[in-house]
């Protein structure tokens, strides 16, 4: 997305950039005192800010704001505008992009036009459910071990979706208790399975069940009790415990085999999930 990660000497702590997200990227900077200036973007841009308050200004499509910015305060800069940000001392913000695609299908999928779809610039925006995502994606960019791209992806719809519904605040209520048809279900399963050593994504187990985004990630915990990227998670662990106790291979392989990134992400989502390390299943089998 942006060419340019730095603005001024801002200094970039943690970044999605290589990650493989899909339509959103993010970065935490820190930010020194004084003036800077971020051009405008074919992208909707979000910036939070993260720790103690500083005293700021800003400057954007002719609206000046003051305030005393405090930890969570949101600011949402839409596509083509630029801006200028003073503050009186050094700051911490998660900036977040989001992709024109990602947007209209977000769109689409609540029955908006695109085209007509006008996010307002906002200054301290305070939304509890854009801030619970917000969150999530600022400890997913920080983890050590971050989680399969399938859960960014989840988040990244989540908060375009939010984005077009906060305007009227669009309830999505009706789709609630809608489930998958029994052959909508067994496709699922069925992929899933046959693909959990592969790159998973929303838009495709979307495709396979011929439904929106939202209206799968409705329907998926509706039919399965937990999101998309929770149940791909524990098919992968169910891999691996079968793996380990059917096979000879070395665990570096297991991991590669149940869809992980490397080794250690397959013994931290083991012992997140089961309690115990992929280790303890080895010796136990001896």
């Amino acid at each position: 997305m942006n060419d340019h990660p730095q603005a001024g000497s801002a200094t970039i702590l943690a970044t999605s950039r290589g990650r493989g997200w899909h339509g959103l990227e993010a970065d935490l900077v820190r930010i020194p005192p004084g003036r800077t200036h971020i051009s405008g973007t074919p992208y909707h841009r979000l910036g939070i800010h993260v720790g103690r308050p500083v005293r700021a200004q800003c400057r954007c499509d002719g609206r000046q704001h003051r305030r005393l910015q405090k930890h969570g305060d949101i600011d949402v800069v839409p596509a083509g505008l630029d801006g200028v940000w003073e503050d009186d001392r050094e700051c911490m913000i998660l900036r977040l992009e989001i992709s024109k695609d990602l947007f209209h299908r977000a769109a689409i999928d609540l029955g908006r036009d695109p085209a007509k779809v006008i996010v307002p610039q906002k200054f301290q925006l305070r939304d509890p459910r854009l801030e619970a995502i917000v969150w999530a994606l600022k400890a997913e960019l920080e983890a050590d071990v971050p989680s399969d791209n399938l859960y960014a992806d989840t988040l990244a719809t989540a908060l375009a979706l939010r984005l077009v519904e906060a305007g009227s605040d669009t309830s999505r209520q009706a789709d609630n208790g809608r489930a998958f048809s029994p052959r909508q279900k067994r496709m699922l399963t069925d992929y899933i399975e046959d693909n959990l050593d592969m790159p998973l994504s929303l838009a495709e187990l979307a495709g396979l069940a011929g439904l929106s985004l939202s209206h799968l990630k409705t329907q998926f915990r509706n039919s399965f009790g937990m999101p998309p990227h929770q149940y791909v998670l524990h098919r992968r662990v169910a891999r691996v415990e079968v793996l380990i106790r059917s096979s000879g291979l070395p665990l570096s392989q297991i991991a590669l085999e149940a869809g992980f990134a490397h080794q250690s992400h397959m013994t931290n989502s083991m012992k997140r999930l089961l309690g115990i390390s992929p280790g303890t299943i080895t010796r136990s089998r001896n």
